[in-house]
């Protein structure tokens, strides 16, 4: 079972960190370095000398072999969960990570061939959010014995209010994907700047702030009542760390929005957009667990 947790932990950390390198690979405007998919250029798998400059074939094919070992890591949870014989739900998380990264692939190639239109890239960023929440789930479970019955750690309705917290958090990578589509990082100089979406930048800003403001409070609220109810310390150490990510997330948002997005802060504010997925997933997750 450890062996298995420590593979749950790494597709989970793995999946923030192909975040990462794909916000890199934006504002560098990297996207095309390899301007075809499977094959990083007509006729070959790997860069090719002259077909675009180096640092961005490094850049994108770099991101494009995290993703291979990121596939590898899920087949390998995979052969660990069956070996091990574990109950269904935990081989149905593994797949899904699995399918996932294999879709992922796809949409990221289709996002290519499209010249990385705004919203094909928004339909790429946001499954990773979804395969983060699903991961983190993933790694509660594994963890758990197979036998036994669910207990309740913090009052259902509670659990509830994290259902609602997370709803928000999904509105606001939606409202974000939209502040990316409007703005100056669009993941290659030249043909990746056109067909941006058209919208007021500022205007956009404000409404992804005001959902993240509406998410921090109902994720204060949770806190609040996981503390006044006795929660168990594990949900309640959780839920502070995942108000401590939203600030600090908030605060990068802020320098973005004051200084005009920085190309440094991109890669920080899409790591912690990871790292928050992932902390209300396990503030979801261990609502519920088997004994």
């Amino acid at each position: 079972m450890k062996n298995q947790a420590r593979l749950a932990m790494a597709v989970l950390i793995s999946q923030i960190a192909i975040l990462v390198t794909g916000s890199i690979v934006r504002v560098t405007g990297s996207g095309l370095g390899c301007d075809t998919w499977p094959n990083c250029h007509q006729g070959s798998l790997v860069p090719v000398q002259g077909a675009a400059p180096w640092i961005h074939q490094i850049i994108e094919f770099g991101n494009r072999g995290l993703a291979i070992l990121l596939g590898l890591l899920t087949v390998a949870l995979i052969v660990s969960v069956y070996l091990g014989r574990r109950r269904p739900l935990i081989k149905y998380h593994a797949w899904a990570q699995f399918l996932g990264v294999v879709l992922q692939a796809v949409i990221g190639g289709i996002s290519v061939h499209l010249d990385l239109r705004w919203w094909a890239v928004a339909i790429h960023f946001l499954p990773s959010m979804v395969l983060v929440w699903l991961a983190s789930q993933l790694y509660v479970r594994i963890r758990e014995v197979d036998e036994g019955t669910y207990e309740w750690t913090y009052l259902r309705p509670l659990r509830l209010l994290a259902i609602g917290s997370a709803a928000a958090l999904a509105v606001v990578l939606v409202t974000g994907t939209m502040v990316t589509g409007a703005g100056v990082h669009s993941g290659d100089s030249g043909v990746g700047m056109e067909g941006r979406l058209e919208v007021d930048i500022a205007e956009m800003a404000h409404i992804h702030a005001h959902f993240m403001y509406l998410y921090l409070g109902l994720t204060l609220g949770l806190v609040t009542a996981l503390i006044a109810t006795k929660a168990s310390q594990r949900a309640r150490k959780l839920g502070w760390y995942l108000v401590a990510f939203i600030v600090i997330q908030g605060a990068v948002g802020i320098i973005q929005y004051w200084f005009h997005i920085p190309r440094w802060t991109v890669p920080f504010h899409v790591g912690l957009s990871g790292v928050v997925t992932a902390y209300s997933g396990l503030l979801y997750a261990v609502g519920k667990q088997r004994r």
